[in-house]
Protein backbone atom coordinates (compact mmCIF):
# COMPACT_ATOMS: atom_id res chain seq x y z
CA UNK A 1 0.00 0.00 0.00
CA UNK A 2 1.51 3.56 -0.80
CA UNK A 3 2.04 6.35 1.97
CA UNK A 4 1.64 9.46 2.26
CA UNK A 5 2.84 11.64 -0.25
CA UNK A 6 2.09 9.05 -2.63
CA UNK A 7 -1.35 8.36 -1.33
CA UNK A 8 -3.70 10.74 0.05
CA UNK A 9 -3.25 11.75 4.18
CA UNK A 10 -5.82 11.33 6.15
CA UNK A 11 -7.25 11.88 10.18
CA UNK A 12 -7.82 8.29 10.88
CA UNK A 13 -11.52 8.89 11.25
CA UNK A 14 -13.75 7.56 9.23
CA UNK A 15 -14.80 10.68 7.32
CA UNK A 16 -11.38 11.49 6.58
CA UNK A 17 -10.72 7.91 5.77
CA UNK A 18 -13.37 8.29 3.12
CA UNK A 19 -12.57 11.22 0.95
CA UNK A 20 -8.88 9.93 1.01
CA UNK A 21 -9.76 6.40 -0.66
CA UNK A 22 -11.85 8.30 -2.95
CA UNK A 23 -9.51 10.61 -3.49
CA UNK A 24 -7.12 8.15 -4.42
CA UNK A 25 -7.69 7.04 -7.78
CA UNK A 26 -6.63 10.87 -8.74
CA UNK A 27 -3.82 11.65 -7.05
CA UNK A 28 -1.65 11.23 -9.57
CA UNK A 29 -3.00 13.32 -12.10
CA UNK A 30 -4.05 16.15 -9.33
CA UNK A 31 -0.15 16.46 -8.13
CA UNK A 32 1.15 16.02 -11.96
CA UNK A 33 -1.22 19.30 -12.69
CA UNK A 34 0.22 21.34 -9.71
CA UNK A 35 3.18 20.21 -10.31
CA UNK A 36 3.08 21.62 -14.61
CA UNK A 37 1.16 25.26 -13.20
CA UNK A 38 3.57 25.98 -10.63
CA UNK A 39 6.82 24.99 -13.36
CA UNK A 40 4.88 26.67 -16.20
CA UNK A 41 4.74 30.00 -13.66
CA UNK A 42 8.62 29.71 -13.26
CA UNK A 43 10.41 32.24 -10.95
CA UNK A 44 6.95 34.01 -10.51
CA UNK A 45 5.46 31.08 -8.82
CA UNK A 46 2.35 30.28 -7.06
CA UNK A 47 0.49 30.89 -4.01
CA UNK A 48 -1.94 27.93 -3.52
CA UNK A 49 -4.96 30.38 -4.11
CA UNK A 50 -3.26 30.80 -7.36
CA UNK A 51 -2.91 27.99 -8.33
CA UNK A 52 -6.21 27.06 -7.51
CA UNK A 53 -7.62 29.57 -9.80
CA UNK A 54 -4.91 28.44 -12.50
CA UNK A 55 -6.52 25.03 -12.62
CA UNK A 56 -10.12 25.81 -12.06
CA UNK A 57 -10.11 24.24 -8.65
CA UNK A 58 -11.13 25.08 -5.30
CA UNK A 59 -8.78 25.63 -2.46
CA UNK A 60 -9.30 22.98 -0.29
CA UNK A 61 -8.86 20.31 -3.44
CA UNK A 62 -5.50 21.72 -4.16
CA UNK A 63 -3.98 22.64 -1.12
CA UNK A 64 -3.11 19.45 -0.24
CA UNK A 65 -1.23 18.72 -3.31
CA UNK A 66 1.25 21.33 -2.76
CA UNK A 67 2.02 20.04 0.21
CA UNK A 68 2.45 16.33 -1.19
CA UNK A 69 4.58 17.63 -3.59
CA UNK A 70 6.67 19.44 -1.31
CA UNK A 71 7.52 16.23 0.95
CA UNK A 72 8.24 13.88 -2.28
CA UNK A 73 11.31 17.09 -3.41
CA UNK A 74 9.05 18.35 -6.81
CA UNK A 75 7.99 21.99 -5.12
CA UNK A 76 9.73 23.95 -3.00
CA UNK A 77 9.12 27.52 -1.22
CA UNK A 78 10.69 30.16 -3.12
CA UNK A 79 10.68 32.54 0.05
CA UNK A 80 8.83 34.84 -1.50
CA UNK A 81 5.14 35.62 -0.31
CA UNK A 82 2.09 36.95 -1.40
CA UNK A 83 -1.60 37.60 -0.26
CA UNK A 84 -4.13 34.78 -0.47
CA UNK A 85 -7.66 36.00 -0.74
CA UNK A 86 -8.16 36.56 3.07
CA UNK A 87 -5.24 39.10 2.66
CA UNK A 88 -2.22 37.07 4.79
CA UNK A 89 0.65 36.77 3.24
CA UNK A 90 1.34 33.11 1.57
CA UNK A 91 4.52 30.98 0.26
CA UNK A 92 4.75 31.37 -3.04
CA UNK A 93 5.50 27.73 -4.85
CA UNK A 94 8.14 26.96 -7.34
CA UNK A 95 9.47 24.01 -9.23
CA UNK A 96 12.37 22.11 -7.44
Amino acid sequence: MNAYPNAPGHRNVDTSVAAAAALAPKLGRLQRMAEAAIRDAGTRGLTTDELAARLSMDRWSIQPRTSELRRKGRIRDSGQRRANCTGKLAIVWTAA
